[in-house]
Parts: C-alpha cells; structure tokens; sequence
C-alpha cells in the first residue's frame, strides 16, 4: 500500500455514465492499476497505480475511446502520504466502517485544483491524432465541439439524402446509406475500442449493431435518421453535463486574476495565483478579495454570499479572516496572505467537490451491478424477438428483426446509469454554493436517513467567544464600570477582556490610560487609572479585598446560575459593579434546532463544560443536554443513540471530537472557512449556521426523492417503447428517442438540484 500512487487526470467529452464505465474498464485492466474512479460531472479520473505503472499508456488507452485526457498539474501522491493529511484521526480505530462513506483517497499534496489546472496533456505526441471522433469539450458553444461539428455534417448529410432521394429515386437507398455511413463509422470505431478494452455492450456497439442491421433490410432511410437522432442526444447530454460541470467549477472563477501586492511602501497589479503565503495586498473598496487572508488594517463590510450564501454583509476589522472570491465593501483593506491561490478555500472546495463526485453512492453501485447484467439480457432478448417468430411461429423476417432492432436500441442503459450520479454531482454542487460540502453521494444518500443529531456547544451551538451580557452598577454608573474595566483590559488578548473591549467599542466609551498595571496570576488585574487604584477580578478576589454586600452577592450568584462568568471592578475602596461575560448562542441556534425538530430529529447537546452553564444555554435553546464530557464519553454516547436504533449525525469543530464524528453515521464539522477541518469529517458546514445541518439534511431527502424519479423516468420509458415496439406501434426512431430521450430528461430533472432553495 505505502508503493501505491495515485495521479489524477481531467478527461474532456464525458458526457453519460456509459463513458465513465467503459473508462473505468479499461484503465481497471491496464497494468500496475489498482483502482480507478472517475466522474462525469467533474470530467476527472483519479488512478491509482504501482511505481511502475505506465502514465502514457493509460493516457493513450483513454484517448483511444475518444475523450482527450490531459494529467492534472501536480506530482503523483503517495496514497500513504495523503490518507494522513486528510485524516486527522485514525476512523477505523473507533469502530466506525467508514467503508461504507467510500472516501476517494484525496490528494491533499497535489493542488490539483479545478480552477488552477495548468496541465499540460500526458504524452501528448503519442497521443495526439489519435481519435477520429471525439467527445469533444463541452464548455464552449456546442456548435464549436468536434461532436458538434460531427452532429451538423450528419444532419446536412441526411436532408442532402432526401433531397437527393426526391431527384434521383434510384439512388436514394445509397445516398442513405452513405448519410448514415457519416455518422456511424466514428461511432462504430468507438464500439471497436470499447469492445477491446472491455465494454463488448457499449452503447456505441448496439448502435453500431442496429444501423447495419436496419441497412441490410433495406431500412436505411431510418437507419440514418437514427444515427442522426443517436448524435443529436449525445450532443444535448453533454451539454446537461457540461451545465452540472460549470456549477462548480463557476466558484473557481469568482477569485480575481489581479491582486494589488504591496512591497516597500508601492503597490503593483500581479497575478493572484503568483501571491505567496505572508504577502500583504491591498483590496480596495468594492474589489472582490483576491486570497485568503488576514486583515492588517482597516475595516469593512465583507460580502461573503458567493463562497458561503451569507445573505447579509458581515463587519470585519484587523486580525479578522477573509476568503478569496469576497467582495469588499465601502473601506479599503490590508490583507496578508494566509493561503496560495492553489490552496485556498474555494479551491479547496472545488476540489473536495470534485472528489466527492467521483466516489459513488451505494444506490449508484447497485445501478451500475443492474446495468451490468440489464444490456446482455436486452441484446438476448433482441436477438429472441428477432428470430423466434419468424422461426417457429411463421412471422416475417424483415418485420420481426426491425423489431429486434428497434428493442436493442431501448435496450441502452444510459438514462438508467446516469439516474443516480446525475442527480448526486448536481447535489454536491448546490450544496457547495451554499456552504455546505459532502465528501460524496454515500454520505449524501445517508444524511436523509438521520434520525437524531448530536451537537458540540462551543463554536457550534455558541459563539465560541463570551459577550458582555450584564453590566451591574453598585457604587458608580454603568458607563463608569465599562469605562474602568476597559482600561484595565486595554492590550489583553484573553477572551473575556476582549468581550470588554468590544462591548466598550460598541458603545463608543472613551478608555482613560493606565498605569501600573499588573496582573495577578489566577485573581485578576490591577492598575491606576485617574489617580485611582482600580482591580478587576473573580467575586472571590474581590472578597478578599472588600467586604461585599448579601444583595451583591445574591446577584452575583444568579448571574452564576445562569451559567455567566462574573468579573468585579473595585475603585479605590469602593465595590464599583460587576461585569457578566457569556458565550451566547449563535443567532440562528433556535430556529436552526427548530427546523431539525420539525423534521423529527431528535437533538443532544453533548459538551466538555461545566453543568451549569451547558444547562442555561440548553434552557435557552429547548435542547437536551448532557455535559461534563470527556471526548470518549461523547464517544460512547453517540455509540449508546446508535444502539437505541438512530441513525446518528455528530456536529462538532471536527478537531476536539474526533472520536464522537468518527463513531457517528454521518461527522459534521462546524466552523467559518478554513478553519473547517474538511478533511476530518463527512460533512462540513462552512459557514457555521445550525440551520445548515437540518438544510443538509433537506437536500439528501431532495437528492434521494429526484434519484427515484429519475429511476422511474428511465425504466418507465423504456418499458412503454418495450411494449409499442413488439405490438408494432412504434419503430427505430422512437426506440432512439426511448433512449437519449429519457436520458436527457433524466439529466434536466437532477438540474433541478441546482436551483436555489429558501434557506432555513
């Protein structure tokens, strides 16, 4: 395992699972190869070999079925290497099968980023030329693609046909023919190399089969309309496919190509991809952020919908985190750079995207085990329509294998294989515009079937940082005590002098200097301020120095009781007021538990702090609570909910409860941007809304609802052709039309994923 390498390529012209399959089969077979998973949406492939596989080889044998392959920038990862970088915690060892979430191993190492690939194509002298027809790309106009082209020249190709066939009626079963002939001899050669390379019932090869066969009894004025009709569908799936593609990869474009860089006092416009990590750039106002950064100076409304679908602007100030694609609004600001271009956030969700679209869904295994069998039984039972009547029950040949023929092409089980991922890459899109990142359709398939969510208190439920709740005024006034305790805490980086200050900022209080200040190690802080010896500190220190008041104490203690932590100011001799600091619950914490409950989830909050103050927020929020908590007690909780029979969703920071996200069926991690450990956990929650996970959850049970429509779609089209087919209602042309068809409306309808939907 620790020899094995994994490289990743970008393949152009996929456009229905049938290409990623016959993909997948030959490469599978190339030597060295071990494994190989590939995605339509993505237009990726991720190989992983031996030391001494061949990259050439591989790259040839897939340009050879006509999709044009070029190695993603980046050397080839050891596997070993990037298990542990996307692992922080070992999942195995708590039980948990992550086998079944089936992780595409991430090459954390490569930056093999969609937005930034500057590849070059692998051996492109001994694999240029080499395809007559191409799957060409499909992000320009359709028009412009060599499928494009090729489904035009057939269409000319045919009305000449006709038009020569009203002229010349003699000729016209030729000039069919040689129409027909356009189009199909670079779809029959696909069908050869499909075959060699182990896909023998491709749906190139059925197509191949029904055209000759439909010319041999003198149907070529059809055969060629189908062939035409064959070209048409292919070419609209892969502009579905190519709309699922830009989904995603239209986040990559929202980074800037400039930036202002600053050096020596002068700023220049470079590229934003040549910025390296601790540069300063300057952002005016109004520009969208080039990099993810730290702010130096200034401060600003930031808009972040593109990258996390925040609604409203947030205010952000010095030593606060921006992210790339951003949009600065009415200041200019400093920023030093705290990631390359090729490792950003929305790179680094570009990519995760594309690997989790790669991964496949256990619904998408069984379909793809089905499809397997499904085409061999079809072309079997053609070939028995075709020859049992005319056989044994008197019926015509001519009739009854155009039949066979027309059952062939229905038999394609392109709209069936393409039913699930279509769907599922379309999912991961939308849930990636809107914040929300799945490593794959195994958890997305998953996420719908959650029945009880157990969330993490700090930075999950809470702010993860104390605000001033209550300012109490005994011998001075409010804005007094707010004053005094400010100065005291002037340049202190504890969290609970910073909610000072904040507070202090927010109300505009003009802080007086200070002067000997000292901090008492474990008691609080002392220092002159205006002649005065002023202390801040626990009500306990403040005991020891004056005698405090049973009122005082009273409201001390109920503040205590509301799970608040108290600070006491003393000016001179005098018991001045008391400050009370609380982590509050996020904004959106009691509706986003709400819309869980609503949905019939049952909630817990499991958290390592003191009963006390976990039980007010719990009283705050309607959330039951379990405190106290050692990680492997969440742990053992998470096991004890699984073992009552839910299915288990665990929301933390995706660091501390490692144990618990990896004993749970689905680990969200919680947090804003990069300080997301995505790698740790299933699922992550970039913008750290609880409303996100029941939203999360929504859009699996959207997924799964549009996967079995799609299911319906597939196998109800073709079943009703099936029937007109035999009954000899209908012939070759709807039988093709049974199939791109349905598959084209099988990708139209998972595009509706893509929609934005009212958030939570």
């Amino acid at each position: 395992m620790a020899e094995a390498t994994q490289t990743r390529y970008r393949v152009e012209g996929m456009d229905c699972a049938s290409c990623a399959s016959k993909i997948d089969t030959a490469v599978r077979r190339m030597p060295g190869v071990t494994d190989v998973s590939v995605s339509v949406t993505a237009g990726t492939m991720t190989v992983k070999h031996d030391d001494v596989s061949d990259l050439t080889a591989i790259a040839k044998k897939v340009t050879g079925l006509g999709y044009s392959v070029s190695q993603i920038a980046g050397k080839p990862a050891p596997i070993a290497e990037t298990e542990q970088a996307c692992c922080g915690h070992d999942h195995g060892e708590h039980g948990h099968d992550h086998s079944k979430h089936d992780h595409a191993d991430h090459d954390h190492n490569g930056h093999d980023h969609a937005g930034h690939d500057h590849a070059k194509p692998a051996a492109k002298d001994a694999v240029e030329g080499l395809h007559g027809h191409d799957h060409g790309p499909t992000n320009g106009p359709w028009w412009a693609s060599k499928k494009g082209r090729l489904t035009i020249l057939s269409g000319a190709a045919l009305v000449i046909a006709y038009g020569v066939g009203h002229l010349v009626p003699s000729i016209a079963s030729y000039a069919f023919i040689v129409a027909m002939l356009i189009g199909l001899i670079p779809i029959a050669r696909r069908a050869i190399m499909a075959a060699m390379a182990g896909t023998p019932f491709s749906i190139e090869m059925l197509m191949t089969i029904a055209a000759i066969g439909a010319v041999i009894i003198n149907a070529g004025e059809e055969a060629a309309a189908v062939v035409f009709l064959f070209l048409v569908g292919e070419l609209l799936e892969g502009v579905a496919a190519g709309k699922a593609r830009q989904s995603i990869q239209s986040l990559a474009a929202l980074v800037p190509k400039e930036a202002l860089l600053e050096e020596n006092g002068q700023t220049r416009a470079v590229p934003a991809e040549s910025l390296a990590v601790g540069a300063t750039i300057l952002i005016r106002p109004g520009d969208r952020i080039s990099a993810d950064g730290v702010i130096l100076s200034g401060e600003s409304a930031i808009d972040e919908a593109p990258v996390t679908g925040e609604s409203t602007p947030v205010r952000k100030g010095v030593d606060e985190k921006v992210f790339a694609g951003t949009i600065n609004g009415d200041a200019a600001l400093r920023v030093r750079v705290t990631a390359t271009a090729a490792d950003n956030t929305i790179a680094r969700v570009v990519k995760l995207v594309e690997e989790a679209q790669e991964s496949k869904a256990p619904t998408e295994r069984f379909i793809d085990r089905f499809s397997r069998y499904y085409t061999p039984g079809v072309v079997i039972v053609a070939a028995l329509v075709a020859i049992i009547p005319p056989l044994f029950f008197g019926g015509q040949w001519g009739e009854w294998v155009y039949k066979g023929l027309a059952i062939l092409l229905i038999g394609c089980p392109c709209a069936l294989v393409i039913s699930t991922p279509a769907a599922i890459a379309a999912s991961l899109s939308a849930g990636a515009r809107r914040g929300l990142l799945l490593k794959g359709g195994a958890v997305l398939e998953t996420l719908g079937t959650i029945t009880a969510v157990a969330l993490d208190k700090t930075g999950t439920l809470t702010e993860g940082k104390p605000k001033v709740t209550d300012i109490l005024a005994f011998g001075h006034s409010e804005s007094d005590v707010l004053t005094f305790a400010a100065a005291l805490e002037t340049g202190s980086s504890h969290p609970l002098a910073k909610a000072i200050l904040d507070r202090a900022a927010a109300d505009k209080v003009a802080v007086p200097a200070v002067s000997d200040a000292k901090a008492l190690g474990g008691k609080g802080v002392t220092a002159t301020v205006d002649g005065k010896a002023v202390f801040l500190g626990s009500p306990q220190s403040a005991g020891d120095r004056i005698a405090l008041s049973a009122e005082q104490t009273a409201a001390i203690t109920a503040l205590n009781d509301e799970g608040k932590t108290v600070s006491v100011l003393i000016i001179g001799e005098t018991l001045a007021g008391a400050i009370a600091m609380r982590d509050e619950p996020r904004a959106d914490a009691k509706s986003g538990l709400k819309a869980l409950t609503d949905a019939g989830v049952k909630i817990v909050m499991l958290t390592g702090d003191n009963t006390r103050t976990a039980t007010a927020i719990g009283k705050q929020l309607g959330i039951e609570v379990r405190a106290e908590l050692m990680p492997e007690d969440k742990q053992r909780i998470v096991g004890e909910l699984k073992q009552q029979g839910f299915t288990v969703a665990k929301v933390g920071d995706g660091i501390n409860d490692a144990p618990a996200l990896a004993a749970a069926d689905i680990g969200i991690a919680m947090g804003g941007g990069t300080d997301v450990a995505l790698e740790t956990a299933d699922a992550a929650v970039l913008h750290g809304r609880v409303g996100d996970v029941a939203e999360m959850i929504d859009l699996s049970k959207r997924t799964m609802s549009n996967i079995r429509q799609n299911i319906i779609i597939a196998l109800g089209l073709k079943a009703v052709f099936l029937v007109t087919t035999i009954a000899g209602i209908t012939g070759l042309w709807p039988a093709i039309l049974a199939d791109t068809g349905a598959t084209v409306l099988v990708t139209i309808n998972a595009l509706r994923l893509l929609a934005p939907v009212s958030r939570v």
